[in-house]
């Protein structure tokens, strides 16, 4: 973080303190997004395991029965990997992407 500092022009101080404090917020945001997906992956795996031991005693008394568990496992899990890749897969929009993207809009105006 001091190397983010060092490249910024500090009027009083002022400067470094608001940069200091939305690289704090970000952090947050991302620590809240990380947080988010543990509990998410907590609560997958456990309603899951439940799933499926309900599915074992049924098959254990009723003999054959078709594995349905598998449904929920694998939509769940879908929506369960895109929550995954949104706190871990992908990074922040770069200055340069921010900047070409603005002078795209700026010329379809």
């Amino acid at each position: 973080m001091s190397e983010l500092l060092e490249h910024v022009s500090v009027d009083g101080g002022q400067a470094a303190v608001d940069l200091d404090a939305e690289l704090r917020a970000q952090a947050l945001q991302r620590l809240e997004k990380k947080r988010g997906f543990r509990v998410h992956l907590s609560v997958y795996v456990l309603v899951n395991a439940l799933i499926w031991l309900v599915w074992g005693l049924v098959y254990a008394y009723s003999g054959f029965s078709f594995p349905w568990p598998v449904f929920p496992l694998v939509g769940w899990g879908i929506g369960l990997g895109f929550h995954a890749w949104d706190v871990y897969g992908h990074r922040p929009f770069s200055e340069h992407q921010i900047e070409r993207e603005a002078a795209r809009l700026r010329a379809a105006r």
